[in-house]
């Protein structure tokens, strides 16, 4: 029988950890994911994101800790978890000449109630190239198959591994708004990706992973409010400033500096007020002015000490 869980948590998972001889790869891991939602497993390479969701969907064995889908174990209830879970995997590949419309049956079967193939092959805009052979996919047609193989089985749960690498921007946007309409034919999503703006743009809550652990859990605004801790200004000057002090001397401003010949202020909230107003009383006006926001990159520099796009 499953055992208890929160009504609105379909996977739990609690103090997970994961070696392959004397290295680490999962060191205590803790989350959750709701029913219904979008979850972001967000990292540098090798940061223990595949393994953690490899272990949720039972492919593989964890040295300790516990996981839970729909209150089962994936390893004692194998069968039931293959049934709830679909899984896109990195570098998925098929035969060179099987079609599109072919692997889908052939996957199709395997599943005691599978989702209708044609229907699929629509959804995923993959109907006219249905005939067309894997090898002469595009790469964004070919992960196009790869999310319509994982959901085939008609899962409760899709789980997406590095869907976007490789794909050009237009291709990588086209499939966010895929996810998205899965998501919204009743279907929880697990999302694993290295892409700050995927996971800022996609997902309801975000597990940062580093080194092993969860440094940090919370919704994309959640963490950036939390990494926020001051704003940054930059400009150019319609004429010459007597004297930074003038700016130094603002209680919103924290620091002052040029840079080939741009201000750089920072501060807090009220800066960019404080600073346009008080140019403004000495006759001067800032040109080419750029405010910087703190940003979902800001959140895991500050969490994690370093900036982790396209890391190894």
């Amino acid at each position: 029988m499953p055992e208890n869980t929160a009504a609105e948590d379909l996977v739990v998972v609690r103090n997970l950890r994961k070696t392959y001889g004397a290295t680490v790869a999962v060191d205590d891991v803790s989350l959750s994911v709701r029913s219904g939602e979008i979850f972001g497993v967000l990292g540098p390479n090798g940061a223990g994101k595949t393994t953690t969701v490899e272990s949720i969907a039972g492919l593989r064995t964890p040295d300790s800790g516990t996981v839970r889908v729909a209150g089962l174990d994936p390893h004692t209830h194998r069968g039931e978890i293959t049934a709830l879970i679909g899984v896109q995997l990195q570098a998925s590949e098929l035969p060179d000449k099987i079609k599109a419309r072919e692997a889908l049956q052939l996957y199709a079967s395997f599943y005691p109630e599978p989702r209708d193939p044609a229907e699929l092959l629509e959804l995923l805009g993959l109907t006219k190239v249905q005939d067309t052979p894997f090898a002469k996919l595009s790469g964004g047609q070919k992960q196009r198959l790869s999310i319509a193989l994982a959901l085939v089985g008609n899962p409760r749960i899709a789980i997406l591994d590095e869907l976007t690498t490789g794909l050009d921007p237009q291709a990588r946007r086209d499939t966010w708004e895929l996810v998205r309409t899965i998501r919204d034919t009743g279907v929880t999503i697990i999302l694993v990706t290295h892409f700050m703006e995927e996971a800022e743009n996609l997902c309801d809550r975000i597990a940062i992973i580093d080194g092993g652990r969860v440094v940090a859990l919370d919704t994309p605004a959640g963490l950036v409010d939390a990494a926020r801790s001051e704003q940054r200004i930059t400009f150019r000057l319609s004429g010459a400033l007597a004297d930074e002090t003038v700016l130094t001397s603002l209680a919103a401003v924290s620091t002052v500096s040029t840079d080939n010949g741009r201000f750089v202020v920072t501060g807090n909230d009220d800066v960019l007020v404080a600073v346009v107003t008080t140019l403004a009383a000495h006759g001067l006006t800032p040109i080419d002015l750029h405010t910087e926001q703190t940003t979902l990159d800001d959140a895991f520099l500050l969490l994690a000490g370093r900036n982790f796009e396209g890391a190894n």
